[in-house]
Protein backbone atom coordinates (compact mmCIF):
# COMPACT_ATOMS: atom_id res chain seq x y z
CA UNK A 1 0.00 0.00 0.00
CA UNK A 2 1.61 3.53 -0.44
CA UNK A 3 1.73 6.51 2.13
CA UNK A 4 -1.07 8.26 -0.04
CA UNK A 5 -3.08 5.01 0.19
CA UNK A 6 -2.45 4.36 3.64
CA UNK A 7 -2.85 8.59 4.36
CA UNK A 8 -6.49 8.38 2.61
CA UNK A 9 -7.52 5.17 4.77
CA UNK A 10 -6.43 6.13 8.31
CA UNK A 11 -8.01 10.02 8.03
CA UNK A 12 -11.07 8.47 6.54
CA UNK A 13 -11.89 8.27 9.74
CA UNK A 14 -12.44 11.85 10.15
CA UNK A 15 -16.06 12.08 8.92
CA UNK A 16 -17.03 15.51 9.10
CA UNK A 17 -13.63 16.76 7.38
CA UNK A 18 -14.03 14.09 4.84
CA UNK A 19 -18.11 13.16 4.22
CA UNK A 20 -19.62 16.61 4.91
CA UNK A 21 -17.04 19.02 3.29
CA UNK A 22 -15.56 16.54 0.81
CA UNK A 23 -11.69 16.99 1.35
CA UNK A 24 -9.51 14.80 -0.09
CA UNK A 25 -5.67 14.17 0.56
CA UNK A 26 -3.91 14.88 -2.65
CA UNK A 27 -0.32 14.11 -1.71
CA UNK A 28 1.17 13.38 1.75
CA UNK A 29 5.01 12.95 2.42
CA UNK A 30 7.09 13.50 5.73
CA UNK A 31 5.69 16.69 7.24
CA UNK A 32 3.71 17.74 4.37
CA UNK A 33 0.18 16.92 2.95
CA UNK A 34 -1.63 18.62 0.07
CA UNK A 35 -5.40 18.98 0.65
CA UNK A 36 -8.20 20.03 -1.47
CA UNK A 37 -12.16 20.17 -2.28
CA UNK A 38 -14.59 20.81 -4.79
CA UNK A 39 -16.41 24.24 -4.20
CA UNK A 40 -20.42 23.42 -3.71
CA UNK A 41 -23.16 25.50 -2.64
CA UNK A 42 -22.64 23.75 0.79
CA UNK A 43 -19.21 25.42 1.16
CA UNK A 44 -21.15 28.88 0.21
CA UNK A 45 -22.00 31.78 2.18
CA UNK A 46 -24.94 34.23 1.27
CA UNK A 47 -22.73 35.94 -0.95
CA UNK A 48 -21.71 33.21 -2.99
CA UNK A 49 -18.23 32.90 -1.78
CA UNK A 50 -16.25 29.94 -0.02
CA UNK A 51 -17.40 30.02 3.89
CA UNK A 52 -14.51 31.09 6.43
CA UNK A 53 -15.27 27.70 8.33
CA UNK A 54 -14.68 25.53 5.17
CA UNK A 55 -11.36 27.31 4.55
CA UNK A 56 -10.37 27.00 7.95
CA UNK A 57 -11.62 23.38 8.32
CA UNK A 58 -9.51 22.51 5.02
CA UNK A 59 -6.78 23.94 7.03
CA UNK A 60 -7.34 22.27 10.33
CA UNK A 61 -7.69 18.69 8.48
CA UNK A 62 -4.31 19.53 6.40
CA UNK A 63 -2.29 20.08 9.83
CA UNK A 64 -3.85 17.08 11.04
CA UNK A 65 -2.78 14.75 8.26
CA UNK A 66 0.42 16.12 7.90
CA UNK A 67 1.22 16.37 11.63
CA UNK A 68 0.27 12.92 12.16
CA UNK A 69 0.95 10.74 9.37
CA UNK A 70 3.75 8.45 10.41
CA UNK A 71 4.44 11.14 13.44
CA UNK A 72 3.65 11.20 16.76
CA UNK A 73 -0.22 11.25 17.76
CA UNK A 74 -0.67 15.30 17.79
CA UNK A 75 -3.26 17.85 18.24
CA UNK A 76 -3.68 21.70 17.71
CA UNK A 77 -3.37 23.42 20.70
CA UNK A 78 -3.16 27.24 18.96
CA UNK A 79 -4.17 28.27 15.28
CA UNK A 80 -4.65 31.46 13.57
CA UNK A 81 -6.16 31.82 9.77
CA UNK A 82 -5.97 35.00 7.88
CA UNK A 83 -7.90 35.46 4.66
CA UNK A 84 -6.59 37.21 1.72
CA UNK A 85 -8.98 37.06 -0.63
CA UNK A 86 -11.90 35.45 -2.46
CA UNK A 87 -11.32 32.35 -4.37
CA UNK A 88 -12.38 32.57 -7.86
CA UNK A 89 -12.17 28.88 -8.52
CA UNK A 90 -13.73 26.25 -8.21
CA UNK A 91 -11.46 23.71 -6.11
CA UNK A 92 -9.80 25.02 -3.05
CA UNK A 93 -5.87 23.28 -2.24
CA UNK A 94 -4.28 23.44 1.38
CA UNK A 95 -0.38 22.88 1.23
CA UNK A 96 1.34 22.39 4.89
CA UNK A 97 4.75 23.14 5.88
CA UNK A 98 6.85 22.34 8.79
CA UNK A 99 8.16 25.26 10.29
CA UNK A 100 9.50 24.06 13.55
CA UNK A 101 9.06 20.36 14.94
CA UNK A 102 10.43 20.35 18.85
CA UNK A 103 10.41 17.67 21.44
CA UNK A 104 6.74 17.98 22.35
CA UNK A 105 5.53 20.84 20.09
CA UNK A 106 5.69 21.64 16.40
CA UNK A 107 4.68 24.65 14.18
CA UNK A 108 3.10 24.52 10.30
CA UNK A 109 1.98 26.78 7.74
CA UNK A 110 -0.91 26.13 5.64
CA UNK A 111 -1.57 27.59 2.65
CA UNK A 112 -4.13 27.84 0.64
CA UNK A 113 -5.27 28.93 -3.11
CA UNK A 114 -7.88 28.00 -5.55
CA UNK A 115 -6.90 25.72 -8.65
CA UNK A 116 -5.98 29.30 -10.30
CA UNK A 117 -3.34 29.99 -8.11
CA UNK A 118 -5.19 32.77 -5.35
CA UNK A 119 -4.39 32.98 -2.64
CA UNK A 120 -7.31 32.70 -0.48
CA UNK A 121 -5.75 32.03 3.41
CA UNK A 122 -2.59 31.47 5.36
CA UNK A 123 -2.40 29.78 8.66
CA UNK A 124 -0.43 28.98 11.28
CA UNK A 125 -0.99 25.60 13.69
CA UNK A 126 0.62 24.94 16.84
CA UNK A 127 0.10 20.82 17.81
CA UNK A 128 1.44 19.38 21.12
CA UNK A 129 2.57 15.96 20.55
CA UNK A 130 0.82 13.15 22.66
CA UNK A 131 3.31 10.40 22.23
CA UNK A 132 6.99 9.75 21.27
CA UNK A 133 8.46 8.11 18.57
Amino acid sequence: MSDLEEARKFFDGDFYATRTTGIIIEEVDEYFARCSFEVTRNHQNAYGGVMGGAIFTLADYTFAVSSNFKQPQTVSITSQINFIGMAKGKKLIAESHLIKDGRSTCLYEINITDELGTKVAMATFTGMKLTSK
